[in-house]
């Protein structure tokens, strides 16, 4: 809920500067992505677990849907100068819902963000719970495994934050990721054969044995290999470049070093994991 108000807001800013900008394609874009990429295809689906637990938290329920009415009607208003007809539509038929009163849509106030509403920390955790799901989501799509069988998954490399993550967020990802059992790998111990998804510094693993052939993992791996090599490649030529060392902030400076050691880190582990692959 924190994360998906939030997000409200910083659309509802870059609606408001893109249009005032004339920049009515980069408006339409931002509504767009938000609406399928983050309202429908995460939030909607994150609450399902909520709604349709027997033994659900009735408060947690209650949020739920408020959020999720609240959402859509300022949605709908942002949207109502490119799609007039049809948000005038279903508006009249969320604004009960919503606790909004008025006649018509063309009425009401336009959305201001609450800045108050802005939560990076909500936006980092969500990150974590949706790179953790695509990641596995990844995995069994280029395994070729359905998307709804429950596999096992190992994590290594796992700090406090992660564990925290994991705890908090575990039914979400039973859910969307159709994960059997999670288990946290001890420091030192050494993971059986498997596929890897990397989320942050934690290494997400499924295990090779009777889900996956050998041919189809390497591709995959040597897939990401390259990309990451380019990367690696892309962010070494900015380095060097002294009109972006010497004129950009320091701080971004420092920001493109240490994606260019992440990349490299996650370089290793992924060719040392192709190798294991090999020796099979």
């Amino acid at each position: 809920d924190r994360w998906i108000l939030s997000r409200l807001q910083q659309v509802a800013k870059e609606v408001a500067e893109s249009i005032e900008g004339y920049r009515f394609d980069h408006a339409a874009q931002a509504l767009y992505e938000f609406t399928w990429n983050e309202y429908c295809d995460w939030y909607l689906e994150l609450t399902k677990p909520v709604l349709n637990s027997e033994a659900g938290n009735e408060e947690q329920k209650r949020t739920a849907r408020h959020t999720l009415v609240t959402v859509l009607e300022t949605l709908l208003r942002l949207l109502h100068p490119f799609m007039p007809f049809i948000t005038e539509e279903i508006w009249q038929q969320v604004k009960e819902p919503a606790g909004v009163e008025g006649s018509t849509i063309m009425l009401q106030p336009w959305p201001e963000p609450d800045d108050s509403l802005v939560n990076e920390e909500a936006e980092r955790e969500m990150r974590w719970v949706m790179d953790f799901i695509l990641g596995i989501r990844r995995i069994k799509g280029e395994m070729n495994i359905s998307p709804g069988k429950p596999v096992p998954v190992l994590l290594a490399n796992v700090s406090a934050e992660d564990e925290r993550l994991l705890a908090a967020n575990r039914p979400y990802l039973d859910f969307l990721a159709r994960t059997g059992s999670v288990e946290i790998l001890r420091p030192g111990e050494t993971p059986p054969e498997a596929a890897t998804a990397l989320v942050g510094e934690m290494e997400v693993l499924i295990p090779l044995a009777g889900l996956i052939d050998k041919e189809a993992e390497l591709k995959r791996l040597e897939k990401e290999i390259a990309r990451l090599r380019q990367e690696v490649e892309r962010a070494e030529k900015k380095l060097a470049n002294p009109g972006f060392v010497d004129k950009a902030p320091e701080a971004v400076v420092n920001k493109e070093r240490e994606k260019l050691d992440g990349a490299r880190s996650a370089l290793d582990k992924l060719a040392q994991q192709a190798e294991r692959i090999r020796n099979l």
